[in-house]
């Protein structure tokens, strides 16, 4: 996550998506933003939605309008508006920027094990989604991954956990139906959600206990936020996704 990217079209599925998952503070959710540094790249420029309110606002109007708000005004475009807005009620936040480096990297992350504490579901937002054998863990641009030890690490303490997934240029449904395998066999999960807009994937990777309550707010998304994800429910034996 960068502070450019705040506010943009991504932006708003996410906090939609964390938003009825949480139940609006029903169960507290600890997002980790990893917030890497600002860059002269393009993206977040995606705002063009908010000029469009009778095309998006409905999905979740009061989180629609604290978005605009927050892009009408120089210098707002932070992820800290989430927390003086409260975005996500109930939430716990951690801002500190994320470094390349393996031995910063583990003092970061056990901050944060610290911080999220007595949370159900945390949120990782990665600018790029899980690590890939391209990257040196520890080398350049390290840091705009998730490493499936910090994935594990967090699932095994017995939280619920949301990550943000860029697609690599194969096919989509190829790579998340092979991305989801992964993640069953190596979390011995029950289940897992996967959510895909556009351009980028969300997974859901629920504790058995909890998988029941995110079933029944997957089928609230879909009432709300239909027209922004395809969500299906991906099981140890299915082999394939299927529509939850």
């Amino acid at each position: 996550m960068k502070n450019q990217y705040f506010a943009d079209i991504n932006d708003y599925r996410k906090f939609g998506l964390l938003r009825t998952l949480s139940g609006l503070g029903e169960i507290r959710t600890a997002v980790c933003w990893m917030l890497t540094g600002s860059d002269t790249r393009s993206d977040g420029r995606f705002t063009r939605y908010l000029g469009q309110p009778e095309r998006w606002r409905d999905c979740d109007p009061p989180l629609f309008d604290s978005l605009a708000a927050c892009l009408s005004g120089p210098g707002t475009r932070s992820v800290a508006w989430a927390v003086d807005h409260q975005l996500l009620p109930a939430a716990c936040y951690f801002a500190d920027l994320l470094e390349d480096g393996l031995t910063a990297r583990r003092q970061y992350f056990d901050r944060f094990e610290a911080l999220s504490a007595g949370s159900e579901l945390v949120f990782f937002d990665p600018d790029n989604g899980l690590e890939v054998k391209s990257v040196r863990a520890g080398g350049k641009n390290f840091s705009k991954f998730l490493a499936w030890d910090e994935l594990e690490r967090t699932y095994q303490s017995g939280k619920s956990v949301l990550f943000y997934q860029h697609f690599p240029r194969i096919r989509r449904d190829v790579f998340t139906e092979r991305l989801a395998s992964q993640l069953l066999s190596r979390l011995a999960l029950p289940g897992l959600f996967s959510f895909t807009s556009s351009n980028v994937l969300f997974m859901l990777l629920p504790q058995p206990r909890r998988l029941d309550y995110f079933s029944g707010r997957c089928s609230q998304l879909e009432v709300a936020w239909a027209s922004q994800f395809r969500l299906a429910q991906i099981l140890p034996d299915a082999g394939t996704p299927r529509q939850a």
